[in-house]
């Protein structure tokens, strides 16, 4: 049977539109979802990117054939953009300068008015590339992050296996052997392709709608000043942990900090300056403790933090390193960073309460403030 590649490429065109619409409608209007914003860009891409295609044969294929080669190149980095943003990480800038520029250049040094696979190697690889690696961000993904996370990787993974051993048949045999012509030609493709994004998008939907509830539970946990976690966010999260004995055989420490005489603060310098050093106490935190440490605004000016396998004395030089970082942050308007108390209390496996290390570390806090402030106290130095 003969595939009429014309025939073909409308009819993709035309999926690709219905497919635009409807995931748009049906799931970018509704989720805002970044991933759902980066397929309706990928699906425009390969709708243009197949529609210059069609002006092959004509005067115009001088400049649309490389056009529909950079369109289309474009849409698998938008795929590719689409997969990082499942773990918030921006795309690289250079994937969408770099490789649709390589492979501009090649199409146009490559006779595009009268060879209709100018460029055709760059092409080839920089879509085998581009969704390659689209699939690899599908797998980095933790197990349970989505139950479509599989079928999708896989389904990527192929298509980008497909491009390459279609660029190895083009390197070997050129744009009119046997076995690319009939295995990897144009028409198969485009067949391939329409199957895949009838399949892949409707995955796509139910995986931005997981994007976005995941989003919203991360607001949900977090405290709109500081960015840290929230008193509740935390305490679940360190009930977690202290349940866990995997985790440094079930032991550590938590400091429960408080910005001295901030109430001055606010009085003097004015809320927004108030709210500056909270932010730059928070960032102190974080600069200071491990990614995998719970950092929490427990309330007001207090702070909690959660350092799993730490001593009380691990804990003490976490504090000062804070206190260090605090005072040497930048301020406004001559505003004087205020110091900060802490209490520190420890647990170990046999703890099986949160709520009673947070008390004994605020026990310990409350021995630091009426000791005369900026100061760390320990919880089991009290008796």
């Amino acid at each position: 049977m003969v595939l009429d590649t014309a025939t073909l490429r409308i009819a993709f065109g035309l999926m690709a539109l219905v497919l635009v619409l409807l995931f748009y409608f049906s799931a970018y209007r509704i989720t805002r979802s970044p991933y759902s914003g980066w397929w309706c860009l990928a699906l425009l891409f390969f709708l243009t990117g197949s529609a210059c295609f069609l002006l092959d044969g004509t005067v115009h294929q001088i400049w649309a054939n490389p056009l529909g080669n950079v369109l289309l190149v474009h849409g698998g980095v938008a795929v590719w953009a689409g997969a990082r943003s499942l773990r918030t990480v921006p795309p690289p800038k250079w994937a969408f300068t770099g490789i649709p520029l390589v492979t501009l250049v090649a199409s146009v040094l490559d006779n595009p008015a009268t060879n209709t696979w100018s460029g055709g190697p760059v092409f080839l690889a920089a879509m085998s590339v581009s969704i390659g690696l689209a699939s690899r961000e599908l797998w980095r993904l933790e197990p349970g992050y989505s139950r479509v996370r599989i079928p999708m990787a896989v389904s990527a993974g192929g298509l980008a296996v497909f491009y390459f051993f279609r660029w190895v048949a083009f390197l070997f045999e050129g744009q009119h052997g046997p076995t690319f012509t009939t295995v990897f030609g144009s028409a198969v493709t485009t067949l391939v392709t329409m199957v895949l994004l009838v399949v892949v998008s409707f995955s796509m939907a139910a995986l931005s709608s997981e994007q976005q509830t995941r989003a919203l539970r991360v607001v949900a946990s977090r405290d709109d000043l500081t960015g840290l976690l929230n008193r509740k966010a935390f305490v679940d999260l360190a009930a977690e942990l202290l349940s866990d004995r995997t985790i440094t055989r079930g032991s550590g420490a938590l400091i429960l900090a408080d910005l001295d005489h901030f109430k001055t603060v606010n009085d003097t310098y004015g809320h927004a300056a108030g709210d500056i050093a909270l932010q730059r106490f928070a960032e102190a935190c974080t600069d200071t403790v491990r990614s995998t440490d719970l950092v929490g605004r427990y309330g007001g000016e207090e702070f909690v933090l959660l350092i799993p396998g730490a001593s009380a004395e691990r804990a003490e030089l976490i504090a000062e390193e804070i206190s260090r970082r605090l005072a040497s942050a930048p301020t406004v308007d001559g505003m004087e960073m205020p110091t900060a108390s802490y209490g520190i209390s420890t647990y170990d496996a046999g703890t099986a309460e949160v709520d009673s290390v947070i008390a004994a570390a605020d026990a310990a806090l409350y021995v630091a403030k009426s000791g005369g402030r900026n100061r760390t106290a320990r919880s089991d130095r009290l008796l």
